[in-house]
């Protein structure tokens, strides 16, 4: 039988200070209505369950499992708490085609956000370009004489992707590690029809060398690196051998006993939407992106569109297209766990006539080659 409402904030909130954190969150799992679930609160929604913000603030800790050492941490994340509330609410009212909501990251200022989750790449790499692509990308593009492209691609309704992960940046900055993970995971089964979940955590200990652009823990966004060193050490393990820590290990343990292995990687010509969707249509791609925004720290669900800029710091994986009313949006696969976005995924707005793409996702998008 479900609990009133009332009487479930009074139970929920009079117990906050006498059962332990796991206690409260499994009583909230229990007893909310089927209308009702925290698990899924955002601004403007079940309004009258919570009628001032410390109460919200309480719900979103259980919600999250937070914990906080002492009580001036916690006002200040409360602090930070509210502020994040207030801005999403406000935003909502100004934005159209997507909305913002509460997720694990509320108790984070926008800075601490993109400290954690966001390394700019340098400013001389180079990159592939239709120019350029048979000096700078090896081999000729090889989806280059793709014709008619489907409507729509999503590589997860063809079992090609894995649940979403977390990277926990409070120890690790590794999108670029996720980005190319979750790239060699979609060939493979494409190519073996298995799908495995392989170790970001062994690109993270096989690769701290910044003269490559990636760091480690300390962040990187040289996902072609990533692909270079599976080549390099025969393979990469699955992650239930290999578990990611979500830390520097100090040694990098080379492959033993079953492994994925790749053959090699092409970057897509820079700044061309057509060779990024020939490239999608056939796999899943990684792509670099800027996240600078405040609104992608909360982004909810919808079509994502802001004026973003293009200093890419932050990797993801591109796993399908679509259109949704007239509006056209690559699917994207973060590593921020379920509580961003649509359960871990954005849609970003495909703009026509801007090379770039939204937020720089056509500058710098590459993908695995695996023959057999």
């Amino acid at each position: 039988m479900a609990v009133p409402v009332v009487l479930f904030k009074f139970l929920l909130l009079s117990l906050f200070f006498v059962y332990s954190t796991t206690t409260i969150t499994t009583l909230v799992a229990a007893a909310a209505h089927d209308d009702f679930s925290i698990l899924n609160y955002s601004p403007n929604e079940h309004s009258s369950f919570v009628d001032n913000d410390y109460d919200r603030f309480l719900l979103w800790m259980f919600e999250h499992g937070k914990n906080y050492k002492t009580e001036v941490e916690m006002k200040s994340r409360f602090n930070t708490f509210v502020d994040s509330y207030n801005y999403i609410e406000e935003k909502n009212k100004k934005i159209s085609g997507f909305r913002l909501g509460l997720n694990e990251f509320a108790d984070l200022t926008h800075d601490e956000f993109k400290k954690k989750y966001s390394k700019p790449t340098a400013a001389d790499e180079q990159v592939c370009s239709i120019e350029n692509k048979q000096q700078l990308c090896g081999e000729l593009f090889m989806y280059e004489n793709v014709g008619v492209l489907p409507k729509s691609v999503d590589w997860r309704k063809r079992g090609a992707v894995t649940e979403v992960k977390n990277q926990r940046p409070t120890l690790c900055d590794s999108s670029w590690a996720f980005a190319a993970v979750a790239a060699v995971e979609g060939i493979n089964q494409m190519v073996t029809g298995k799908l495995i979940s392989l170790s970001a955590q062994q690109l993270i200990d096989c690769n701290t060398r910044t003269a490559n652009n990636n760091n480690g823990c300390k962040g990187g966004t040289s996902v072609n690196q990533a692909f270079s060193d599976i080549i390099a050490n025969g393979g990469i393990h699955k992650d239930q051998d290999y578990p990611y820590f979500g830390m520097e290990l100090g040694q990098c343990v080379k492959p033993r006993g079953e492994v994925v292995t790749i053959d090699g990687y092409q970057e897509v010509p820079q700044n061309n939407e057509r060779s990024f969707l020939q490239a999608l249509a056939n796999q899943p791609v990684s792509v670099l992106i800027d996240i600078s925004n405040r609104e992608f720290q909360f982004y909810k669900e919808g079509v994502y569109s802001v004026a973003c800029g293009t200093l890419y710091d932050h990797a993801m994986t591109a796993v399908g297209y679509g259109s949704t009313f007239n509006s056209d949006y690559i699917i994207l696969k973060n590593s921020m766990g379920t509580s961003w976005g649509e359960g871990g995924y954005i849609r970003m707005k495909r703009i026509k006539g801007k090379a770039e793409g939204l937020c720089g996702i056509y500058m710098k998008a590459s993908f695995p080659v695996k023959n057999n």
